[in-house]
């Protein structure tokens, strides 16, 4: 079963970190993602640019509304995904618990549904 790691972080304290706390962390978040690696279950994995960076589009009133910067202003914002197979939910969970991630913030896991509505029939959509 695929399952989605969600790492979600407080973004503006990254910089507060000293040069050596920073090299710390990617240290322990790159050999986190070897041992993935080597496992075996790592599939895809990606990190996100600041929410400073990012652009929310919603339509009202059939016209579309552009805004800059993230749809919520939370404590924490989602800083990047691993896409990861493993046989069941507790050895997703095992592996978030893993993540350096859930040290200072928090890792979502959440099961991949294979395939889209372009690829699926889309009654396993509709409630019965």
């Amino acid at each position: 079963m695929k399952y989605m790691l969600m790492d979600y972080v407080v973004e503006a304290g990254w910089p507060q970190l000293t040069k050596e706390e920073q090299e710390h962390w990617l240290g322990a978040y790159k050999a986190y993602m070897q041992a993935m690696t080597r496992a075996g279950v790592l599939k895809s994995s990606n990190g996100l640019f600041p929410t400073s960076s990012a652009t929310t589009v919603r339509v009202a009133n059939d016209k579309p509304q552009v805004l800059d910067g993230p749809y919520a202003d939370s404590k924490e914002q989602l800083g990047g995904f691993h896409i990861i197979e493993v046989p069941d939910l507790d050895a997703a969970i095992s592996w978030a618990s893993r993540s350096p991630t859930a040290l200072h913030g928090v890792v979502e896991v959440r099961p991949v549904r294979e395939g889209t509505l372009l690829t699926n029939d889309i009654s396993e959509y509709i409630k019965r």
